[in-house]
């Protein structure tokens, strides 16, 4: 099944060459987890701050729970500081 996964910030860097700007459209397998993608990409767990599935948030607890279906966009984002 296809999903979007996109990543924000300095985590874009983490996306493969062939990616559309900060995202890539993906084949993950049916019982795919929202964690198994961020361990997939090498998100390190502090820097996954924020994290969407279709704009809704996904909390650290429920992460290695959330399967995602087919035409999902997971999103994530580090955190954010400023000044």
């Amino acid at each position: 099944m296809r999903v979007v996964f996109k990543l924000f910030a300095s985590l874009s860097d983490l996306l493969p060459a062939e990616r559309r700007g900060n995202l890539v459209d993906i084949d993950v397998a049916p019982d795919t987890t929202v964690g198994d993608l961020i361990t997939r990409y090498r998100v390190p767990e502090k820097s996954a701050h924020l994290v969407l599935v279709n704009g809704h948030y996904i909390a650290p607890a429920a992460r290695n729970t959330h399967v995602l279906k087919e035409g999902d966009e997971l999103a994530i984002w580090p955190p954010i500081a400023g000044g």
